[in-house]
């Protein structure tokens, strides 16, 4: 009756080892090696999927079809074995399981609906086009951000026209263009999500915290290459300012030092092409390496017998 739990709770367990260690190796890569912090972004990204769908599964269908160079990675399927045959253990496990990921998507789903409040209550604002992206003037005393996620658009405190000179109001809006063109918003909302149901896994929050680093760095790259780095740090300055109803929340300024320092460097980083190539091809390796043998040890774990 309870025959299939066994090869479902390995399987899981196979494809976070794998999953593991490609966040271990996008740690690493991310962390030492030269390249644009937009790829390395990407890369974040590329590991949240990873967590969230499992691509060895689509080759070998989730292991309902047999593999014949499959084998069974030992330790991991006895697991999966004293789950199906002790259900009371596998039960009080699910249960706490259930317990977070219903607290987090409660948490999730206020955070949602006090932003949309927000958003409901600034009122009309006045709005303009910049580079094909809606930006609005809010009167809510919001620093600069990039709100919505289909159809995503700028929102900017109103009058910050007196605040910042048109230097630095540039640089802002350059930064914030990135967020709106890559769907930021969309990519953060999918790791919440996932996070609800992957609470227990500390790679995941890792990963979140990655994400937010260089999500930043790399529209700070942006700014960069058009040499507005000082304008843009001038504007966090000001945006910053103690008293001023539009400073930056805690939150937003953990990174600032590390931001400054990209930003006002005499000599910017200069990206190679070669170490961004380096970062993909090596990173992509270790990637379908894990798929591979996520599919060599899962290809016939249903045959597993209970």
């Amino acid at each position: 009756m309870h025959e299939h739990v066994g090869p479902v709770v390995y399987y899981l367990e196979v494809h976070f080892l794998y999953a593991s260690i490609v966040c271990l190796s996008a740690w690493v890569l991310t962390s030492v090696w030269n390249g644009s912090a937009t790829w390395k972004y990407w890369i974040w990204v590329a590991t949240l999927l990873n967590f969230i769908l499992p691509f060895g599964g689509f080759v070998d269908r989730f292991g309902a079809s047999s593999v014949s160079w499959a084998t069974q990675l030992p330790g991991l399927d006895e697991i999966g074995m004293g789950i199906s045959r002790h259900l009371a253990a596998g039960g009080v496990l699910l249960a706490v399981w259930l317990c977070g990921a219903v607290f987090m998507a409660a948490r999730l789903i206020v955070r949602v609906q006090n932003d949309r409040r927000d958003a409901g209550t600034a009122g009309p604002t006045p709005s303009f086009l910049t580079q094909g992206v809606p930006v609005r003037l809010s009167a809510t005393g919001q620093e600069p951000s990039v709100d919505g996620l289909l159809r995503p658009y700028i929102s900017l405190p109103l009058r910050v026209e007196r605040l910042l000179s048109k230097k630095e109001l540039d640089a802002v809006l350059i930064h914030e263009i990135t967020h709106a063109r890559r769907r930021d918003n969309l990519i953060g909302l999918l790791y919440e999500v996932a996070l609800c149901g992957l609470w227990f896994h500390p790679l995941v929050w890792l990963t979140g915290f990655r994400l937010a680093i260089f999500r930043e760095l790399s529209c700070d790259d942006s700014v960069i290459a058009r040499s507005r780095g000082a304008d843009l740090v001038a504007a966090m300055a000001k945006l910053a300012a103690p008293g001023k109803p539009n400073s930056l929340r805690a939150g937003a300024a953990t990174l600032f030092s590390h931001r400054l320092r990209r930003l006002t460097a005499l000599q910017p980083e200069r990206m190679s092409r070669v170490a961004d190539s380096l970062l993909i091809v090596i990173f992509s390796t270790v990637f379908l390496a894990c798929a591979l043998e996520t599919i060599a040890h899962t290809g016939s774990c249903f045959k597993v017998h209970m």
